[in-house]
């Protein structure tokens, strides 16, 4: 399976990440841009094909190493892994 687990501040804390990107977008001449907040994105192969227990072992990674549950939000989405030609 394919997991791809996306990483971002929780609504509400200060992003100066997101903040340097809007006033460097903002320099750059992009107008009509209001909050930008910046998270990550893992992409990760698994080589469990139960998409119950890849679940589970995803949300596991995320709670231990991958996200930091105070602070952030994650999303998992799953995907079969594509069939070699």
């Amino acid at each position: 399976m394919k997991a791809r687990i996306h990483v971002r501040l929780k609504p509400g804390l200060l992003d100066p990440q997101g903040k340097a990107i809007a006033n460097a977008l903002a320099g750059l001449g992009f107008t009509g841009i209001g909050e930008v907040r910046q998270g990550k994105l893992i992409e990760l192969d698994l080589a469990e094909t139960d998409p119950a227990r890849a679940g589970q072992t995803v949300e596991a990674m995320c709670r231990q190493l991958l996200a930091n549950p105070v602070i952030e939000d994650y999303s998992i989405e799953l995907a079969p892994m594509p069939s070699p030609p």
